[in-house]
């Protein structure tokens, strides 16, 4: 793959496409050898689709077909094919359409968008005006494609998968099992697994993105058998610190287990300023009402009573409460129709960015809420945090 802009370069906006195009190729059975990044320089952009080309079988550019100045993908690719740039008549018709149907002029600058290099195959992009195209350098079939994630992605699926899946004769896609937890470091869960031997042709993987870390196992699809049985022993000895397996994600899950039992949550944050209401509020979850009262110093038992104030307001069968900080303290309270599950929880390290604490927090008071679920404990421990006090206290 390579990437080209100078906000990519410069590290102004995030490549978050890079990152989703390699885990779909994987996922494919495709993975990618080489990825670049390249500013918005016509010589260096010509210079790198050279080289590529003669060690590549497939590229995939991302970026530069833009209308303005400095989007050079297709005169690049153009240069580097000995070609003239051409200007595709039916593409130019659908830009003018575009503009036409949302009752906008179209700017002359838009006419660039419709120039593709001479013989290129048009890659139809139906989610804007920017033109995909295909070209052969030196053996290799590149792909040139829009920068917007969103058009990216429709083209890579729509398009260009099944180009490659007609082109190549691709292997079978391999099996990836996937587990993410929470409490415990990687360099401490890589410790209680390393005694699992793995099946000749499996890997183990860890993954930390703080507050939690995916371990994953990947291997052949011929191997899936002794896969499955090892993974079923890791599940049992990480039972503990399990927050999810696959992709789901956390708060899908709990979408999922508080609809199947009939009940909604009410949600109050101070320290975490609405992160968990979000979070909880993308995947659906059944939400009764949120709040982000003014942060102030609190004990468990006053946490108890805002709690159940709040699920009374809100009609909620259940309310999440998360306290302000206190002298790198807080508390985090559960209100179920049993009565309260509370702790009060100090800061361990002062290492971590705010944003980063909030996560943390903020992946505390939802695994508070799915050990309910799941008729679990609280945790005797977490990471980063110490445990100060328990309401109802531990015996």
């Amino acid at each position: 793959m390579l990437s080209t802009g100078d906000e990519v370069l410069y590290g102004q906006i995030t490549d978050t496409n890079a990152s989703w195009l390699a885990e779909t190729l994987f996922s494919q059975g495709l993975v990618m050898t080489h990825r670049s990044t390249v500013g918005d320089s016509l010589d260096s952009l010509v210079e790198e689709l050279t080289q590529r080309s003669q060690v590549a079988d497939v590229l995939i550019v991302n970026g530069g077909l833009g209308p303005t100045s400095d989007d050079l993908s297709a005169l690049a690719a153009a240069t580097a094919c000995g070609v003239p740039l051409e200007m595709n008549k039916p593409w130019l018709a659908h830009i003018e359409d575009f503009f036409r149907q949302r009752g906008q002029p179209m700017a002359p600058q838009n006419r660039k968008q419709a120039e593709i290099p001479q013989s290129a195959e048009m890659i139809n992009n139906r989610a804007g005006t920017a033109c995909g195209f295909s070209v052969t350098l030196n053996g290799c079939r590149i792909f040139f494609t829009p920068g917007v994630p969103f058009e990216f992605k429709i083209m890579v699926t729509e398009q260009i998968l099944p180009r490659l899946q007609q082109q190549f004769s691709l292997p079978e896609p391999p099996l990836c099992l996937r587990m993410t937890t929470f409490g415990r470091g990687e360099s401490s869960l890589a410790a209680m697994l390393e005694a699992y031997p793995l099946p000749e042709g499996v890997t183990m993987g860890y993954r930390a993105a703080m507050p939690v870390v995916e371990i994953k196992l990947t291997g052949p699809q011929r191997l899936k058998a002794p896969m499955l049985a090892l993974w079923q022993q890791i599940r049992e000895a990480l039972n503990e610190w399990v927050l999810f397996e696959g992709t789901q994600g956390l708060p899908a899950q709990l979408a999922a287990l508080l609809s199947s039992r009939g009940l909604s949550l009410a949600v109050s944050e101070m320290y975490t300023a609405g992160l968990v209401h979000w979070q909880l509020a993308g995947a659906d979850v059944p939400l009764r009402g949120g709040e982000l009262p003014v942060s102030v110093p609190e004990t468990l038992a006053q946490m108890g009573e805002r709690a159940a104030a709040l699920a009374r307001k809100s009609g909620a069968e259940l309310a999440l409460v998360i306290g302000g900080l206190d002298n790198e303290s807080l508390g985090v309270a559960l209100m179920t129709p049993e009565g309260l599950q509370a702790e009060k929880l100090t800061f361990s390290s002062s290492r971590h960015s705010l944003a980063m604490r909030q996560e943390l927090i903020s992946t505390v008071a939802l695994n508070r809420l799915q050990r309910w679920l799941q008729g679990k404990s609280a945790p005797q421990s977490y990471s980063w945090l110490k445990v100060s006090e328990r309401f109802p206290p531990t015996r």
